[in-house]
């Protein structure tokens, strides 16, 4: 190509020129102005150096879930969880157990020539009286459940020894525990014998613990031992082990919150067992009912016919269970199923979910009760708290144990669910004392205070964040 055609204005040199990016001006180092035809993206951020998150991008999944986390337990830490847990957690099993005992004992009382509905009011009528008692246990100071204590454990040793009075007493299923009220009422003192341990063993640890007398071991067995043993001599005379069975669980409970030395602790641990042996080996009853512990039919003599049909009722109800008021082992073929066996049903109407929401209630429940005894500074708190905590959640473990096959029957209700008033009473009075006590934690008291006189305000116009008066809005131009 000849020269003059490449140096000309319109020529190729000069084309070029003017498409080459203009030199920064002399002073403004690592500035560069770019001309149109330049590309304007910028160049990628280096490795290790921050990235920019897009306006509007979400965070990383694993920043989410940390969020997420903390989020849950400044939530779960507030002062009123356990307060909510309870309440809400009790009232939940209530109305399933009252659903269920409907659901469960309708064909038992068609088959006694009595109306279906006629075991569901009793119990609705026990829920009732029971939720006055709630009511009233929780607006009651803990002074007044100390001073309530000891009438309780005497009224509590009386009625357990009119049961063994011939003519007083009535048996049931061959233990003899009952007494009958008149009517179609009867009442168990065995169940009042659990709360009137309770509330009266934590009232001795308590006075000993302000005396410092728990250090010795005469101290803390003496007399709180003897007096167990004695309600627990009363329950056995009757023939109720599984009563006793709990009994000597809320005593260990007590023993550990008070905190006995392992030694101590094996050693009452090793006495009870070797009672407890004694009394199944002589028992051909509780020895057929050890026996069929992990059964996988009835046996020549339908000596496991109970246990078997329990797993079947679980068995046949699946994921979501065959629904309410279609079960099958109800219809005589299971034994006692709206009182010991009402959770079998549960899992044959209501299947796994239903069951598995009965467990989470009952540890939500637990938990509860487990963080009202560790964050006080009551004594008798402290006690009274880990005793009916210890008493519901031993008891729930024990009826549920053998309907899975894997405890003895032992003839416990499951607590708040199964029909019967004499153990739906002293529970319920038992849930209101932990609810009284999860009103004193730390933080409870001043969140209430603010729950109320925010309501106070919400309902005077006054919003709750700004404390401001809500004023309605007024047409444009008017003063």
């Amino acid at each position: 190509m000849p020269a003059d055609e490449t140096d000309a204005p319109g020529g190729v040199r000069a084309f070029a020129r003017a498409l080459a990016p203009t030199p920064a001006p002399a002073g403004l180092p690592g500035l560069v102005l770019r001309s149109r035809t330049a590309g304007t993206r910028r160049p990628p951020t280096a490795r290790g150096g921050p990235a920019r998150r897009t306006p509007g991008a979400r965070p990383p999944g694993g920043r989410r879930l940390r969020r997420l986390y903390e989020r849950a337990r400044r939530t779960w830490d507030r002062p009123l969880t356990a307060y909510y847990l309870i309440l809400g957690g009790s009232l939940l099993i209530t109305v399933l157990g009252l659903v269920m005992v409907y659901s469960a004992s309708m064909i038992t009382a068609l088959k006694y020539s009595l109306p279906g509905s006629y075991f569901f009011r009793k119990q609705f009528l026990a829920a009732v009286i029971g939720a006055g008692l709630l009511l009233l246990a929780s607006r009651m100071p803990p002074k007044l459940h100390r001073a309530l204590s000891y009438p309780l454990l005497v009224g509590t040793v009386f009625l357990m020894v009119l049961v063994q009075v011939p003519g007083i007493g009535h048996a049931v299923n061959g233990n003899q525990n009952w007494i009958y009220l008149g009517g179609p009422f009867q009442l168990q003192p065995s169940e009042f014998g659990k709360l009137a341990l309770i509330l009266w063993g934590a009232d001795l640890l308590a006075r000993k613990q302000d005396k410092r007398l728990l250090t010795q071991w005469k101290h803390m067995l003496v007399p709180l031992v003897p007096v167990a043993f004695l309600l627990l001599g009363l329950i056995m005379l009757g023939g109720d082990m599984g009563t006793a069975i709990i009994l000597t669980a809320i005593l260990f409970g007590l023993l550990w919150l008070a905190g006995a030395p392992t030694r101590l602790f094996a050693g009452v641990l090793a006495v009870a067992a070797v009672l407890g042996a004694i009394l199944i080996k002589t028992s051909p009853n509780r020895m057929s009912r050890l026996g069929c512990v992990l059964a996988g039919d009835p046996g020549p003599d339908d000596t496991c016919w109970q246990a078997v049909h329990g797993i079947y009722a679980l068995a046949s109800g699946g994921w979501f269970g065959s629904g309410l008021g279609a079960s099958v082992e109800k219809w005589g073929q299971l034994p006692e199923p709206h009182t010991d066996f009402i959770f079998a049903i549960t899992g044959e109407e209501l299947g796994l979910a239903g069951t598995l929401s009965v467990l989470a209630l009952f540890a939500a429940l637990g938990y509860a009760g487990i963080r009202v005894a560790g964050r006080t500074e009551d004594p008798f708190v402290r006690y009274a708290a880990g005793g009916v905590t210890t008493w519901i959640t031993a008891q729930a473990v024990v009826n549920i144990g053998a309907v899975l096959g894997l405890l003895p029957i032992a003839g416990v209700p499951l607590p708040l669910f199964s029909y019967g008033g004499s153990a739906l009473l002293p529970t319920m009075f038992a849930i209101g004392l932990l609810i009284a006590f999860a009103r004193e934690e730390p933080g409870a008291k001043a969140a209430l205070a603010m729950r109320q006189s925010g309501f106070g305000r919400k309902r005077a116009g006054v919003s709750w964040k700004s404390m401001r008066r809500r004023v309605k809005k007024r047409p444009s131009g008017e003063r």
